[in-house]
């Protein structure tokens, strides 16, 4: 039985039961147990996800699911350490939702993908750049959803402001400044891959490769736009947005697509 699996759910899912309730009312969300009860969550996801990974006969079980769970825990520790800082308490409904339908799926599914990265070094740094990158703009894309919440709401005179609101200029600086740090990881990602796999452009990795820098490309165009045009407010989002989903395509799908037909 995964033990600290169910742990972690359970403490995500009382974090999740501290934070709406609070939201929904507009009231003060009672911080304190919130993060403690998130920290016991992200461990205990961190302590499963290497059981899952680890505790396997020969090699390393790298699943689509346990890929999408790290990439869940990734994001969960950042927004977590964010909200400690008193900023982006919104945003951890989504985030820890998504942690525990990564880790439910990963810890209670059978699938494998084993593999050896003890006999490919750079593999394994590919792998960890692609993580970061991949989580980094993720959490950049939460942060262009969050602006395109706040725009609607002012635009119909519906928004309601609280100390867990921060100011729309805010948000939209932390979402650049997000998506610079991601761009770069994933620039560094695309160069690992270039100059240390092999087969970058064979038949299990064209797909990753050309969606990837294909996102790439978006995130780019979004920057100059933003920097040289004064690009803001719905066509940042739609940027910020089709490069995450470029990018969950390159990244998810064709990994998605093998694992469907080894099974």
């Amino acid at each position: 039985m995964p033990v600290f699996a169910i742990l972690s759910l359970i403490a995500y899912l009382t974090s999740l039961g501290l934070i709406i309730p609070s939201l929904l009312r507009k009231k003060g969300i009672h911080r304190r147990w919130t993060l403690i009860s998130a920290t016991i969550a992200i461990v205990f996801h961190g302590i499963a996800l290497q059981q899952r990974i680890f505790d396997v006969d020969y090699g390393q079980n790298l699943s689509l699911l346990n890929i999408a769970s790290g990439a869940s825990l990734l994001i969960s520790a950042i927004m977590t350490f964010v909200a400690s800082k008193d900023r982006g308490w919104i945003l951890l409904p989504i985030v820890y939702s998504f942690s525990v339908i990564n880790l439910a799926l990963a810890s209670f599914t059978p699938w494998e993908f084993i593999t050896h990265l003890e006999d490919s070094p750079s593999l394994l740094v590919h792998i960890v750049l692609a993580l970061f990158s991949y989580a980094t703009l993720i959490i950049a894309a939460l942060y262009a959803i969050q602006i395109a919440w706040i725009d609607y709401r002012l635009k119909n005179k519906k928004l309601t402001f609280s100390p867990d609101m921060p100011p729309l200029l805010s948000i939209e600086r932390k979402c650049f400044h997000i998506t610079q740090v991601g761009v770069i990881l994933l620039t560094l990602t695309l160069l690992s891959g270039v100059l240390y796999l092999d087969n970058l452009l064979g038949q299990e990795n064209v797909h990753k490769t050309t969606l990837s820098t294909i996102a790439w490309l978006v995130y780019l165009v979004l920057l100059w736009g933003h920097y040289t045009k004064g690009w803001r407010g719905r066509k940042v989002v739609w940027f910020s947005l089709s490069g995450a989903f470029l990018l969950t395509m390159g990244y998810f799908g064709s990994r998605l697509i093998q694992e469907l037909l080894v099974r």
